[in-house]
C-alpha cells in the first residue's frame, strides 16, 4: 500500500528541487496534529538521550534489583498502589525483581529509537543507491536490479529476521544486528520509490541540460536527481520509522531481539503477560509508550507528504478560497446567464415588432 502510493504518485516531483523548507515549514504549522506530533516524539527523544542524567536525579539504576519492594508470597507483585509508586520509584517498580520501571522505560526508549533509526538509515541509503542504479542503468541492469527487488519486497521479513537472529552467535550486539538485520531486508520498498521518481525525473529538461553540459550519469545523480528526490525520501522515511520500532518490539517480545538484561519494550511486554493481573500498569506503560510513538509517527509522516507534495498543498489553497468565495462565484455565474439570456430573447423582440409594423 505504501509503495503504491509513492509509485503511482511518481510525476508529482517537479523538475527543481523540493519546496524550501520555510514553505514546507509554514505548511506544517497550519496543521495542529503534526504540531503536536513533533512536539511528541521531541520530547520522547529528549527524554531517551537524558536517560542517565533521569536515573540519577531519581536515584535510581537500570538494573538495581530492590527485593525489599516485591511481594514474594503473593508472587513478587509490588507492594503499594500502582505497582509501587513513590517518592522514590516514579512509576513504580518491576514485579519478580523490583527493577525501577521509569528508568527502564527510558532506555527502552534509548534502544527502540536506536534500531529504529539505524535501520531506517541502512534501508534508505541501500534503496537509494539500488534505486538510482536501476533508473540511470540499462535496459538489462533495470530488468536484473528490479527483479532483486522484487524478491526482497515479496519475502517474509519477520520469518527471515528470526532465522537471522537465532543463529548468530549470542556474543554479538543484538541492537547492531537488529539494524543490520531490518536494514538489509527492508530496502525494497525504498528502491521501488527512487526508481519510479528516477525514471520520471531523467526525462525533464534540467537532467538533459546537465547531460549536455558534459556531467556523468553519477554526477546527475549526485547534483540533479538527489535534490529532487528529497521529498519522498523524507516522507517514506517517516513511514519506515514506525515500522522498524513495531518489528524491534515483536523480535524482542518473541525473546530473540534485545536480550536482557538491556531494557526494550518488546521485552517488557513478553515479561508483563504473567503480571497483567495482578500489576496492570505493568502492562500499560510500554504499551502506552510504543502506541504514542508509532502515533506520533505516522501522523508525522502524513503531515510531511502533505506539505512536500506541491499539488496537495494548490488543492487545499483552490478548496480553501472556494469556501471563501462560493458567494462570489454564485454571483459571477448567475450574471452571466442573466446576460446569455438577454442576447437571446433581444432579437425575438426585434422580429416581433418588425411584424407589427409590416401587418399596420
Amino acid at each position: 500500500m505504501t509503495e503504491a502510493l509513492f509509485t503511482t504518485g511518481a510525476a508529482t516531483t517537479e523538475a527543481a528541487p523540493g519546496p524550501a523548507a520555510t514553505a514546507v515549514w509554514q505548511r506544517l504549522r497550519t496543521r495542529r496534529s503534526a504540531i503536536v506530533a513533533a512536539a511528541v516524539l521531541g520530547l520522547l527523544i529528549v527524554l531517551a538521550l537524558a536517560a542517565p542524567l533521569l536515573a540519577a536525579l531519581e536515584g535510581q539504576s537500570v538494573n538495581t534489583y530492590h527485593d525489599d519492594l516485591v511481594d514474594s508470597a503473593r508472587g513478587g507483585v509490588p507492594y503499594g498502589s500502582f505497582g509501587g509508586v513513590g517518592a522514590e520509584h516514579w512509576l513504580g517498580v518491576e514485579p519478580g525483581t523490583g527493577r525501577d520501571l521509569f528508568v527502564r522505560l527510558l532506555y527502552g526508549a534509548r534502544v527502540s529509537l536506536l534500531v529504529a533509526s539505524g535501520a531506517t538509515v541502512l534501508q534508505l541509503a541501500v534503496g537509494i543507491a539500488v534505486g538510482l542504479a536501476a533508473g540511470l542503468g540499462s535496459r538489462l541492469a533495470d530488468s536484473l536490479l528490479g527483479r532483486v527487488t522484487d524478491v526482497m519486497v515479496s519475502l517474509p521479513t519477520l520469518v527471515l529476521a528470526i532465522a537471522l537472529t537465532a543463529v548468530v552467535p549470542a556474543g554479538f550486539p543484538r541492537p547492531l544486528l537488529l539494524i543490520l538485520v531490518l536494514g538489509l531486508l527492508g530496502w525494497g520498498g525504498t528502491s521501488r520509490v527512487v526508481r519510479a521518481q528516477t525514471l520520471t525525473l531523467r526525462k525533464l529538461d534540467f537532467v538533459s541540460a546537465a547531460r549536455l553540459g558534459g556531467s556523468g550519469t553519477w554526477r546527475v545523480a549526485r547534483r540533479e536527481l538527489l535534490p529532487s528526490l528529497a521529498a519522498p525520501v523524507v516522507t517514506y522515511a517517516s513511514i519506515l520509522l514506525p515500522s522498524n520500532i513495531v518489528a524491534e518490539a515483536s523480535l524482542s517480545f518473541l525473546g530473540i531481539g534485545v536480550q536482557p538484561p538491556t531494557p526494550s519494550w518488546g521485552q517488557m511486554l513478553s515479561n508483563a503477560q504473567t503480571w497483567f493481573r495482578a500489576d496492570p500498569a505493568y502492562v500499560l506503560l510500554p504499551a502506552g509508550l510504543l502506541l504514542v510513538t508509532v502515533l506520533a509517527f505516522t501522523v508525522l509522516g502524513e503531515a510531511l507528504r502533505t506539505a512536500l507534495d506541491p499539488r496537495e498543498a494548490s488543492r487545499l489553497r483552490v478548496g480553501t478560497r472556494g469556501r471563501g468565495r462560493a458567494g462570489a462565484s454564485r454571483r459571477i455565474r448567475t450574471s452571466r446567464r442573466i446576460r446569455t439570456s438577454r442576447r437571446i430573447r433581444t432579437p425575438r423582440r426585434i422580429r416581433t415588432s418588425r411584424k407589427e409594423e409590416k401587418a399596420s
